[in-house]
């Protein structure tokens, strides 16, 4: 749509029927949707709302008079008067407002539409009036990873005086194939870091939000760092107690937090293999019909959340002996604001898989991504005790890395692990001699394979162990 005066955000879909983009942010085309903030109003209007094309609007208007007179700050000091730029802008003012305007929909949650809410589609935001500390230099570097293409033109000081130069905003068109779930979590973050501002006191709570609606996606961000710091006003405790907890909960451990460089990440190009080896986990537990799955060194909940997605999955159960892992993992899974029955499905343990444990048995299907190899090797047998001979699953699904070939990996020293707190890494002989001792021990058939692109002498990056009962 052409520039409307007040109009800060625009989301357009051409996926058919376009409507349904209604549907997903629980706002009816034919209506006109208010909601009162403390800072002013917003507004959501569809300006065009046909099969083949919706594109819904959102208006703020933000009280700068009353902010003044109700002794509330207005971000930077500068900005604290009368007269400011937060009423044109799309700043942190905006991302609070697509909080309370798309609360369900920033879920990932539809009634109507259910399937729809978790399925990528063609989407369109427009941002009129976009300030960006950096230019359009750091639009294209938060956007871009993210999938984006961005178009970006720098608006005029004036337009009826052209010499006197650019502004320091942007309108910024970004294109992608999204769920609206994921292009509202992105706008809610990333709009105050492109701003470099925040009109709210922003204390350790923010970690816990950001981590809550970016936990998905900025561990693997390029600009992580950029991100975080100006998300949470450059303080640096803040800062790092949040990439701590995003970057310690990204592996599946039981018994370590991950380093930010660890060599598997870079090797792997991360996060593809990991979205093969939860692909391929997901694949065999729904083959097997399995109602009641346990994650065993569940860390920040990714085989979770897919796991959720399979309808006739009773309950999903993660256990870490991390804290922050389970933290991470209660944050993406949006445990808060799950309904009661939702809620029903999913549980987070506290525990360790050495010792036995009582609330693991009764599962038809257990998992263990990535896990065995942070465990010093003498600490396996009591893993076995616990998941093979005391919880007893029907199915276990384990992935472990193949050793043979790290040699195809140009960056990884001769002889170092993928990891800096794996404890061993396994040739595929190693992993067969020991799980076949587990199968023959308790009662299960061995099934044997890779995950990854495989080569013909030294095979596949993981390995794939399947035990069945």
């Amino acid at each position: 749509m052409d520039w409307v005066w007040g109009v800060l955000l625009t989301i357009t879909t051409s996926h058919e029927p376009a409507t349904d983009l209604g549907y997903l942010l629980h706002k009816n085309p034919a209506g006109h949707h208010v909601a009162q903030l403390g800072f002013g109003t917003a507004h959501v209007i569809y300006p065009e709302a046909h099969e083949r094309r919706c594109q819904a609007a959102v208006i703020l208007e933000v009280d700068t008079v009353g902010l003044v007179r109700g002794g509330r700050p207005a971000g930077q000091a500068t900005l604290a008067r009368y007269i400011n730029d937060r009423p044109y802008t799309a700043s942190s003012f905006l991302s609070v407002a697509l909080g309370r305007l798309f609360g369900t929909a920033l879920a990932g949650r539809s009634r109507e539409r259910p399937e729809l809410a978790s399925t990528p589609i063609p989407l369109e935001l427009g941002l009129p009036v976009l300030p960006s500390r950096g230019g359009e230099d750091v639009v294209r570097r938060l956007f871009e990873p993210l999938g984006y293409a961005v178009t970006a033109r720098p608006l005029p000081l004036d337009s009826t005086f052209p010499d006197w130069g650019d502004s320091a905003y942007l309108a910024v068109t970004l294109s992608a194939t999204a769920t609206v779930a994921d292009a509202l979590s992105h706008l809610y973050v990333l709009l105050p870091v492109l701003d470099d501002d925040k009109h709210y006191y922003v204390g350790a709570d923010e970690v816990d939000k950001l981590l809550r609606r970016a936990g998905q996606w900025l561990a693997d961000h390029p600009e992580r760092e950029l991100i975080t710091a100006r998300y949470l006003r450059h303080d640096r405790k803040l800062a790092s107690a949040a990439l701590t907890r995003l970057l310690a909960d990204e592996v599946g451990d039981p018994d370590g937090p991950e380093s930010a460089e660890s060599a598997e990440a870079v090797a792997e190009h991360r996060p593809g293999l990991q979205e093969q080896r939860i692909a391929a986990v997901v694949a065999l537990i729904a083959e097997a019909g399995a109602q009641r799955v346990l994650d065993l060194g569940c860390g920040s909940g990714k085989l979770m959340a897919e796991l959720l997605k399979l309808a006739y999955v009773e309950q999903v159960t993660g256990l870490d002996v991390a804290h922050r892992a389970l933290a991470a993992a209660a944050g993406r899974l949006h445990l808060d604001q799950l309904s009661p029955r939702a809620r029903e499905r999913v549980e987070l343990l506290h525990g360790s898989l050495t010792y036995t444990d009582s609330r693991l048995a009764g599962f038809d299907a257990a998992a263990l991504v990535e896990v065995i190899e942070h465990l010093d090797p003498p600490r396996l047998a009591a893993l076995e005790q616990t998941v093979f001979g005391h919880a007893r699953p029907a199915l276990v699904v384990l992935t472990t890395p193949n050793a043979e070939y790290n040699a195809l990996f140009p960056t990884m020293p001769r002889g170092q692990f993928r990891h800096s707190d794996h404890r061993f890494e396994w040739s595929r002989a190693q992993l067969r001699e020991w799980a076949e001792g587990v199968a023959a021990r308790h009662g299960y058939r061995l099934e044997i394979s890779g995950i990854g692109s495989g080569d013909a002498a030294l095979g596949h990056p993981t390995q794939l162990a399947v035990f069945r009962r």
